[in-house]
Order: structure tokens, then C-alpha cells, then sequence
């Protein structure tokens, strides 16, 4: 199990070091380093399924993540002209990947061989390069009538796609998969997946509750929301998801994503918050922690205080040991240094050790203000 991420010369870092928790948040000012940190693994994993990362180097475009050409990635303050990026697992083993700065290229090539480039057969069938592993971009798909089949990507990897937008053929899939008891909603008995995803989207919406459908002789996958009677709407009507509201179609992979990810799964997810209302930004925070516990790795990056207090309500009622999770603030340092990043501590009562300037503290400096 990788436990550490350093980085060199790649983006907005010169050289840092990032611990990695079964549950490590990502938090900071805009353009601090938040989604540099989960580039640079979800690059990896691109040039793995490349085939790249064995044998010539890094792939800076392709199916995850589009970073453009060498000159967009190498630091602005480096000292030389090498990009590294460096997991640790916890054997004292250091998976380097270390290419040669090319200004106009998008495959960026090996300086040398990566020590421990190849792994065994057990080890590529899970964790980061493994056929569980979910990388959910911010811009996510947005509501539509249908949404596209995947059959190799759903059926054998398991993936979502970068923007979730194989989500409703992956229920369609797997909507009878048994659902980990620890992730189970205490109010819905079935275990199925489809069941369960049911029963949380109800916190984020009361009431809704969806169904996928195959359209005959086609690629596509109907995704319908219903509402049980609730606000005046009728229970039996389906409604379309481009007339319920963009906030349920953009939590829905990050739902199916815990949900239905096995131990030994990575999960890279930007801005779950995404079009929740508060309460159901907690609600994510705290259901992200659950999977966590049950052995999902995920590394999350968020705006929201709601989850970071969704996090910290996991840890107090013992959902998840509190030293599973990683905090992690970034903020921009001077112009000739690169973000700096503080690792404040989730206390066993969900308390957080300390408060960094800018660290989820504008509700109270705006109370302050409104006081004066």
C-alpha cells in the first residue's frame, strides 16, 4: 500500500512530500496544488493503462487528464529540467518515475528505468493500477435523457469514466451487487446496489429515487429520478434528470463510487460537494469516510467545510479510526517559492488539532465583520 507522493518540478511543485491516508483531503486556496496532487497519480495511471509507465515514460494526454505539453507542467522555479513523481509504500520500497523536460512533447520520457517499475500480477490487479480504481474530474457529466455504454471499461474495470458519465450502465450492470454492510443506509433492508443508492440519494434529495433502463438496440442507458409524493410531485410520473436538478446526476458516481468500491480500491474524486446543499455535503464527507474504513483509499479534494465537519463526525462516532485521515491545506507561498502546505490533526473526538489561516475559517472571519 503506497503511503506517501513526492513530487519534483511537476506543476506547482518544486519538491514536496504528501502523506497518503486511507482518507487524505486536499484543501486550499485556488491554484495552491490541490489538483496537482491528484494529477500526478491519476497520471501515473494513465500511462499505465498506456502501457507507457513500464517501458518509455509519462503520457500527459489521454483518457483521465489532458495537461498539455511539457512546458505546461514543469515548474516555473526549477532548478533542473527532470520531472519526478515518487510513490512509497509501506516496505520502504520507492516507486520513482523520473522524466526528461520536453517542452513541445506530451509523452515525456524516461531519464532512466524505474527502479521497481514492474509489479506482480497481484499487485496490478488492484490499488491504483488496479481494475477498482475511479478518477472523478470536477467537470463531471451533466444531467442528459441517455448516457453512454462502456462495455469493456464498466464489465471488467469497474470504471465510472473520469467524468462519471458510465455511471447509469455501471447500476444497470451491477444493480443487484451486494452493497459492504458498513455502507448500508439503516433504513433500506435490501443489500443490492441499486437498492442502496436508492436509499442515500433520499439524503441528498427526500424522496427521489432513480431507475436505469437499456434502450433497445442502442449504446445508451435511460437514467429516470422519481419522487415518492413528496412537495406535491407525483410518485408514479418518471422525470428526466435534466428537469430534477444538475446536484443529483453530479453526486451519483461519487455515491455508486463508495458504494460499490471493493478494499484495495482507489478513489481520486474532485469537488463532491458539487450542487449539494450543506446537509448533503456532510453526508458525503461522512459516507466517503465509511468506505475508507472498509478499505477504499481515497483522496479527495474539497472546498466545502461541510465535509471536512462530515469527516469529523465520521471519526467522533467511530466510524473510522482518526488517524486514517490526512488533512492537508495548501496555500501560495511568495512568488519565488512554491504553496506550502500545513497537515492539521483530526483529533479520536473529531476536533481538529489546529486552525491555519485560510483553513475553512471564512464563516467565522465573515461573522466577525458582521459584528464589528
Amino acid at each position: 500500500m503506497f503511503e506517501r507522493l513526492t513530487l519534483h518540478n511537476f506543476k506547482a511543485f518544486r519538491d514536496i512530500s504528501i502523506p497518503l491516508k486511507p482518507l487524505t483531503l486536499l484543501s486550499g486556496l485556488n491554484g495552491s496544488g490541490k489538483s496537482t496532487t491528484l494529477q500526478a497519480l491519476a497520471l501515473l495511471r494513465q500511462s499505465w493503462d498506456t502501457r507507457l509507465l513500464m517501458r518509455q515514460g509519462l503520457l500527459l494526454n489521454g483518457e483521465l487528464i489532458e495537461l498539455g505539453t511539457g512546458v505546461d507542467v514543469l515548474n516555473d522555479q526549477h532548478d533542473d529540467e527532470e520531472i519526478g513523481i515518487a510513490l512509497h509504500d509501506g516496505m520502504g520500497r520507492i516507486f520513482a518515475y523520473r522524466v526528461a523536460y520536453d517542452p513541445r512533447g506530451d509523452l515525456l520520457h524516461f531519464v532512466e528505468h524505474p527502479k521497481f517499475g514492474f509489479f506482480s500480477g497481484l499487485e496490478h490487479q488492484r490499488g491504483l493500477f488496479g481494475h477498482c480504481f475511479q478518477y472523478l474530474r470536477a467537470d463531471r457529466a451533466s444531467p442528459d435523457v441517455s448516457f453512454p455504454k462502456a462495455y469493456h471499461l464498466v464489465s471488467e474495470r469497474r470504471f465510472l469514466g473520469s467524468r462519471g458519465e458510465f455511471t447509469a450502465h455501471f447500476l444497470s450492470l451491477f444493480r443487484d451487487e451486494e452493497v459492504d454492510p458498513r455502507l448500508r443506509h439503516p433504513d433500506e433492508p435490501s443489500p443490492g446496489l441499486l437498492s442502496q443508492v436508492n436509499a442515500w440519494m433520499k439524503v441528498f434529495s427526500p424522496g427521489v429515487s432513480l431507475e436505469v433502463e437499456d434502450i433497445p438496440r442502442t449504446d445508451a442507458v435511460r437514467l429516470d429520478y422519481y419522487y415518492g409524493g413528496t412537495a406535491g410531485i407525483s410518485g408514479s410520473n418518471p422525470y428526466r434528470s435534466t428537469n430534477v436538478g444538475f446536484g443529483l446526476t453530479y453526486v451519483l458516481p461519487v455515491l455508486v463510487a463508495c458504494l460499490a468500491s471493493p478494499p484495495d480500491s482507489w478513489l481520486l474524486i474532485e469537488n463532491p460537494e458539487a450542487h449539494l446543499h450543506p446537509q448533503g455535503q456532510a453526508a458525503m464527507g461522512r459516507l466517503m469516510a465509511r468506505s475508507a474504513a472498509t478499505g477504499a483509499r481515497i483522496i479527495v479534494e474539497s472546498h466545502s467545510d461541510h465535509v471536512l465537519n462530515g469527516l469529523r463526525l465520521a471519526v467522533k462516532c467511530g466510524d473510522i479510526p482518526a488517524n486514517s485521515i490526512g488533512l492537508n491545506f495548501f496555500r501560495r507561498g511568495p512568488a519565488d517559492r512554491q504553496p506550502d502546505r500545513d497537515d492539521p490533526v483530526v483529533t479520536d473526538d473529531g476536533r481538529i488539532s489546529s486552525w491555519p489561516d485560510g483553513f475553512f475559517d471564512q464563516w467565522d472571519k465573515s461573522l466577525d465583520q458582521l459584528l464589528e
